[in-house]
């Protein structure tokens, strides 16, 4: 649903609709009337870097027939680099009219250079992205500007037209200028003319310099500043030098627009091969779950995903009839089908936007834009509780009632209209990664130690790793990993086992092998050694630069991971002769570190957890927990055995489980302090 456009300038114009054009030539024509290019500011006597920017105009028009947009720059080329800008390219859908280009000139002591004299436009006709499974219709027209040469200025103009017949009169965009930009004359602007003026909204750096004029607005920027991004805050404190429009009134107007698409696409006529499929699916079962779990799975199983943009299916669902019988559709077209079967078989659903790149963060704060969605899923209603369904998924992901992704916002699409709506975010009650060591050191010090490495995934990196591994055979998985580890700490690998186990939501990869193990010689027959995966790092403080905000929040990335190792130990050292390093359970910076220990059973085991609790902690908690930085224990995870010793239990053993005594892919793993709020 995005579009960027990027100049090669740096400053971007962002729409969420595409341009289209007509699969023919680039056509030339002269710059539109509402186009007044800016003044051209001179070049510094010290000019230094890759290229000097006269000027750039990044200009928006919006009429009754969509949107216009111009781009126009003059740039002075000052080092062997920046002769890559001569690779102009223009890429487009073509659906709504040619991309128009209206000059290409080099300026060189004194001549002007017409480049569309002795130069045109190749358009390659190519999908680049079907290796991403997408199906675009996107055109790439190129040129090559000749015999370009440092100290040379090229001059650009081009207009692009963009009108979606299913946006109507509607129109919604960002303008914004990028962080970096080379040194020079910038200027964005809007323009309606007689159109009604769209909702605006601004940062305040945007504000600083916005000029508004009879039909529109102008920001200018001489030479702007770098931005530096705002250090560890949420993403909603990013935005700088933007600028925002609409002429959406609010959140439940783009959801009323939408929604008619879909149930339009999601109607099934009786009989039809899909009309079939729900009434098999309605027959295997009653039960309203079992009913839906099929439908999910028939969708993300039968039907394969390829995004499709071609015409204006960047924004319009493929119907339902559609999808099925050409077994194929993005993530529109699978929610479609997906609302059709659930339709037939008695259950209520909805589509439902979200973000699915981490960009939704303060979306209540920006004005009504659908651009600022990437995806599409069901929200199902089932025995009075909401399911999250989405058909994009590999068919081991069954309805749920947490999303997969952690979305901040979403916007159900309601004939009635829907608001935007919070997800709340809360700690994780499962860990994302869960890594299981039980090394075997029976035989001895100096002996090869048997080992068993079990991890457990979960989230969309078990997902990749079950798409990865669900299509190897056995053989190819073994003689995989033999590659990838043997040679290291592992000295052989005899075997491996993987599964996804569905019911906990998780990939499950086992290896077996043998370890030689690094144990320390402490002298006198005394021996030690860092269990693996025990450590901690000590947490980095929470500053900012001294030019930025002192007050934002610090952000936390969430986190949940677990590693236990239960170390079976040598059969010749008793196990009253060992001790370990005391274990602890800290909260900073909204995070709780925790490790304990326990011998029993002639065994060591550890236990380490790791939870991010808030994913927000505001200045005054960062400032205090810098302080305690100091004190924070980042030992690794050492045990000791002394021939001499006589130990008696200590009082930081805690009951840990060893790695074989539960399983570890339930609910329950006990990866946090009993003590900590679940």
């Amino acid at each position: 649903m995005v579009r960027i456009f990027t100049s090669t300038l740096l400053a971007i114009f962002f729409l969420h609709v595409p341009i289209h054009a007509e699969p023919g030539a680039v056509q030339v024509a002269p710059v539109p009337d509402w186009v007044v290019p800016s003044e051209l500011m001179p070049v510094p006597d010290n000019a230094t870097g890759l290229v000097f920017v006269r000027r750039q105009d990044v200009l928006a028009h919006l009429d009754d027939k969509g949107q216009a947009q111009y781009l126009g720059y003059r740039i002075k080329i000052l080092h062997p680099n920046a002769l890559q800008i001569g690779n102009i390219s223009i890429v487009w859908n073509p659906a709504s009219g040619p991309p128009i280009v209206h000059f290409i000139r080099i300026y060189r002591d004194g001549d002007v250079i017409d480049v569309l004299g002795k130069s045109s436009f190749e358009i390659l006709r190519r999908e680049d992205q079907l290796e991403a499974a997408k199906l675009d219709g996107v055109l790439t027209a190129v040129l090559r500007v000749p015999d370009l040469r440092v100290g040379d200025e090229l001059e650009v103009g081009q207009t692009v037209r963009v009108s979606d017949p299913k946006l109507g009169t509607n129109d919604a965009g960002l303008l914004y200028l990028a962080p970096n930009p080379a040194p020079g004359r910038y200027r964005l602007g809007l323009s309606w003319g007689k159109a009604p003026k769209p909702n605006l909204r601004m940062t305040p750096d945007m504000a600083a310099v916005a000029s508004a004029h009879d039909g529109g607005i102008d920001f200018r920027i001489d030479n702007p500043a770098t931005l530096n991004p705002l250090k560890d805050t949420p993403a909603r404190y990013q935005w700088q030098r933007v600028v925002e429009f609409t002429d959406f009134p609010d959140w439940a107007a783009v959801s009323r627009h939408f929604a008619p698409l879909y149930a339009k696409a999601a109607r099934i006529e009786d009989g039809s091969p899909l009309d079939k499929e729900a009434k098999r699916l309605a027959a295997a079962d009653s039960d309203p779950m079992a009913r839906a779990s099929a439908a999910l799975k028939l969708v993300q199983q039968d039907v394969r995903y390829i995004y499709v943009g071609l015409g204006d299916g960047n924004l319009t669902p493929a119907t339902a009839e559609e999808t099925w019988a050409r077994r194929y559709g993005d993530c529109k077209g699978k929610t479609v089908m997906l609302l059709a079967l659930l339709a037939r078989l008695g259950i209520e659903a909805e589509p439902v936007l979200v973000n699915n790149s981490g960009l939704d963060d303060g979306l209540d704060e920006r004005l009504p834009n659908p651009g600022m969605f990437d995806h599409v899923l069901v929200r199902a209603r089932i025995g009075g509780v909401s399911y999250w369904l989405d058909g994009t998924l590999p068919p081991v992901v069954a309805p749920d009632v947490n999303p997969l992704i952690p979305y901040r916002w979403v916007l159900p699409l309601l004939e009635r209209g829907g608001a935007l709506q919070n997800i709340a975010w809360h700690p994780a009650k499962r860990p994302d990664e869960i890594t299981l060591y039980e090394i075997d050191a029976r035989a001895g010090f100096d002996q090869l130690a048997k080992v068993k490495s079990t991890t457990i995934i979960r989230g969309i990196t078990g997902l990749q790793q079950q798409v990865q591994f669900s299509g190897l055979t056995p053989d190819q998985l073994l003689n995989g990993m033999r590659q990838q580890l043997v040679g290291n700490t592992w000295q052989t690998v005899d075997d491996i086992q993987w599964h996804y186990d569905q019911k906990a939501g998780a990939s499950v990869l086992t290896v077996d092998g043998t370890w030689e193990v690094d144990w320390d010689d402490d002298g006198a027959g005394a021996r030690s050694l860092a269990l693996p995966g025990g450590g901690f790092s000590p947490p980095e403080k929470r500053v900012r630069p001294a030019d930025q905000n002192q007050d934002l929040p610090f952000y936390n990335a969430p986190e949940f991971s677990c590693n236990v190792t239960t170390l079976r130990l040598p059969s010749t050292a008793p196990m009253a002769k060992w001790t370990f390093k005391s274990g602890y359970d800290t909260h900073i910076f909204g995070k709780n570190y925790y490790r304990a220990f326990d011998v029993r059973d002639g065994s060591i085991r550890m236990i380490r957890g790791f939870r991010v609790e808030k994913t927000e902690i505001d200045a005054v908690t960062a400032r205090a927990d810098n302080a305690r930085i100091a004190a924070f224990d980042n030992s690794k995870a050492w045990v000791f055995y002394d021939p001499d010793g006589d130990s008696p239990p200590s009082a930081a053993r805690k009951p840990v489980p060893a790695t074989y005594d539960i399983d570890w892919t339930g609910d329950d793993a006990p990866c946090l302090s009993p003590a900590t709020v679940r």
